[in-house]
């Protein structure tokens, strides 16, 4: 409802760690567009941190087309974990963020960095697109379902507590109604905590959108809302959980129309997933952390007032 403020404080920042793309995957024009893989090298990466902590970030999120798969280019092995150790040793920031990491390039190195730093959060966004081993091939996505599943498992199990987020596509040219509904109840089985959906539509130029076996579009929208509808489930009832707790947030602004302030936990990353609303007598300013006890869940955003 209303105008949302937006907050022009640099408090949280993208930090973008490579440039282009070597995964080639059918539906996606990045690669023609962007080019191959390059990862810029480490130290120009922690110089940015410092630039951007010493202008007031509190949070940074790496991002690039597949961060799991930097410095494979520059340093002929997959190196993010020794990235986030230099960004940690040479920057105060108290939130490091991990976005688009795929699956099949999780080290166990980056699972014990996950685990053991305390200021690498324990969230992890992994863009599976799908689940079926038919709908992934022709994807040209690395690694099938059984690859997927181990990810996660070896996340979790190594990770406690670790909030996954993940995006899937419907609607993919020859996706059948076998491989929709593999879909739908794997979303349910692994109870993802943050989850997003799109419809496939052709790019240009790419090879999916010369494929047959194309999907109507109100067939697409109908899965998506299904598949929506299936996560919101599992959405309400992780949320009904934090009732009652405490939960540390980073205030991001101040909603005027509605007279509270918003923000989010280390669960949450900026623009994608929840909010926590929340009340104070004091004025919080965007880019403190506080702590917010949880009275209420909303669909996908938490509730709360805060600690005095």
């Amino acid at each position: 409802g209303g105008d949302r403020i937006v907050t022009t404080e640099p408090h949280t920042v993208y930090i973008k760690i490579a440039e282009g793309c070597d995964n080639l995957c059918t539906y996606c024009a990045i690669p023609m567009i962007r080019g191959r893989l390059r990862s810029r090298p480490i130290e120009d990466i922690v110089k940015e941190a410092k630039d951007m902590e010493a202008m007031g970030a509190v949070e940074i999120n790496l991002i690039a087309q597949d961060t799991t798969r930097y410095g494979l280019d520059l340093y002929g092995e997959l190196s993010l974990a020794r990235l986030v150790r230099a960004i940690t040793e040479n920057t105060n920031i108290p939130w490091i963020r991990l976005l688009y990491c795929y699956p099949d390039k999780i080290t166990d190195e980056l699972i014990a960095e996950l685990r053991d730093n305390d200021r690498l959060l324990k969230y992890m966004d992994i863009p599976i697109q799908h689940i079926s081993d038919g709908v992934l091939k022709r994807m040209n996505r690395h690694g099938d379902g059984a690859t997927i599943r181990s990810a996660i498992k070896r996340l979790r199990d190594g990770v406690p507590g670790i909030i996954l987020r993940t995006t899937a596509m419907v609607g993919f040219p020859g996706e059948t109604e076998d491989d929709f509904a593999e879909l739908c109840e794997f979303v349910k089985e692994i109870g993802f905590d943050r989850f997003g959906a799109f419809t496939y539509s052709a790019e240009e130029g790419t090879a999916a959108a010369t494929f047959d076996g194309e999907i109507d579009e109100q067939t697409k929208q109908d899965r998506y809302d299904i598949l929506m509808q299936t996560q919101l489930t599992v959405t309400e009832e992780k949320n009904e959980k934090y009732i009652g707790r405490d939960m540390k947030v980073l205030c991001d602004g101040y909603d005027s129309v509605a007279e509270v302030y918003y923000g989010r936990s280390e669960g949450d990353a900026p623009d994608v997933d929840g909010k926590v609303y929340f009340k104070s007598k004091r004025k919080i300013n965007p880019g403190a952390f506080v702590w917010v006890k949880i009275t209420e869940a909303l669909d996908y955003d938490l509730v709360g007032e805060i600690k005095v």
